[in-house]
């Protein structure tokens, strides 16, 4: 398919007329998980404001650690639009940890990358146990990177890291150099080609699950798959799924189902 609107190719936003109320809802959702979970808010994982996680927990001892990213197009949002996620890993027995981050302009994506890798770390220096990591949009985007050879996780971190699933994740950001949301972003063609997922070469051994809705945007199934097809010629393990009936939205709402097929296909041992 020809884009000849990349403007409109990625705006998630104008293709769900009821964004507003559904981000009314899951605001209050997340509110309401937020404050009866068993939970630390603001743990620092670096030195600057944003640097901050929120860490919830299970009923009895954790069967590990289920980290998640949130989206926002690296620009907008934070940990606290996303608590209501957790509960699906919560209630599997894991402690669920999800990450602010500094936004554009104020940080390259590049920088935002490293980051996630701080937090990823500091979190599992608080919980022990497998890890598996979630993001969604600019967050899928974040999580892929942290499969990426070029990206160094530590070896604790690196043995524990069982899985990965990317929900609707930008994979190559080289589209939205034709954009004006990259007004704010900041992308030089250099750094959408060195964090692009998809133009880098994947950990061997690890497992990424790519995720995307089946009605959202063309652009977002079409990277989702274009990922799928260039890493499995690697020594990884790589999936792909169209939830149905899923937009860029409410694809994340399995998340917090702990018997649906994403959370059961993402914490399986």
């Amino acid at each position: 398919m020809t884009v000849r609107d990349w403007d409109k190719a990625y705006d998630n936003s104008g293709a769900f007329p009821e964004v507003d109320a559904y981000f009314a809802q899951r605001q209050a959702m997340a509110i309401e998980f937020k404050a009866t979970a068993n939970t630390s808010a603001d743990c620092p994982y670096g030195p600057g404001e944003r640097h901050r996680f929120d860490l919830f927990r299970p009923e009895h001892k954790a069967r590990g650690l289920f980290f998640y990213v949130h989206g926002g197009y690296w620009k907008a949002l934070d940990k606290n639009a996303f608590s209501h996620v957790a509960q699906g890993a919560v209630k599997r027995g894991f402690t669920a940890v999800l990450p602010s981050y500094t936004l554009c302009p104020q940080a390259r994506i590049s920088e935002i990358t490293a980051e996630i890798v701080m937090a990823l770390e500091a979190a599992a220096r608080k919980v022990n146990g497998p890890i598996y990591v979630a993001g969604h949009s600019a967050g899928g985007h974040l999580v892929s990177r942290l499969l990426c050879k070029d990206v160094k996780l530590s070896d604790d971190v690196s043995a524990r890291l069982r899985r990965v699933v990317s929900i609707s994740g930008v994979q190559d950001l080289r589209p939205l150099l034709k954009t004006q949301m990259n007004e704010v972003l900041g992308l030089s063609p250099e750094d959408a080609r060195s964090e692009s997922p998809i133009l880098c070469d994947p950990v061997e051994g690890s497992s990424l699950m790519c995720w995307v809705g089946a009605d959202e945007l063309y652009e977002f199934r079409r990277q989702n798959a274009a990922l799928y097809e260039v890493w499995r010629g690697f020594d990884m393990t790589v999936s792909k799924h169209e939830a149905i009936g899923k937009n860029h939205f409410t694809v994340i709402d399995d998340l917090c189902d702990p018997d649906s097929w994403l959370m059961s296909s993402l914490l399986a041992p």
